[in-house]
């Protein structure tokens, strides 16, 4: 099992970052391979659940989420959201938190533990090395566009 942290600064009010990191369906976009479903109907909130399908072809796995913890951003005051990953696959849980920066930026706050059933503890330096360039890109790429 592995634990990370990714930590940005960006010129985005709270309510935008926030609204860019938690359309779960954008994930697919910033994460190569992998297509996201919505599993229960809008809005989110505690409960949500969406399953992450990455692979190609017949090579897939899905990383099945659900929120556990759902506390928008406001204006000036942080906001903090949890997955727990429910998969045969991946275990493990993330939270993104959103909160106030310097000069009216939104500092966001990745921070994930991850598990690969099976795969033992001697991988956990490289499972850690991929997971941070991954989702460090995907955080660059959900938080960049629009």
């Amino acid at each position: 099992m592995v634990f990370f942290t990714l930590e940005r600064t960006v010129p985005l009010p709270l309510p935008e970052a926030w609204r860019r990191l938690t359309e779960w369906p954008r994930h697919a976009d910033a994460v190569p391979l992998t297509r996201v479903r919505v599993r229960t109907p809008p809005p989110d909130r505690v409960g949500t659940v969406f399953v992450a399908r990455t692979g190609v072809g017949p090579l897939f796995f899905d990383d099945p989420m659900e929120v556990t913890v759902w506390d928008p951003p406001g204006e000036d005051t942080p906001g903090r959201c949890r997955l727990e990953k429910r998969g045969r696959v991946v275990l493990g849980w993330a939270e993104l938190e959103v909160r106030p920066g310097p000069g009216g930026r939104a500092r966001v706050v990745w921070r994930e533990e991850l598990a690969v059933r099976l795969l033992p503890a001697v991988f956990d330096r490289p499972l850690e090395a991929a997971a941070r360039t991954t989702f460090g890109r995907a955080v660059n790429r959900l938080l960049r566009q629009p």
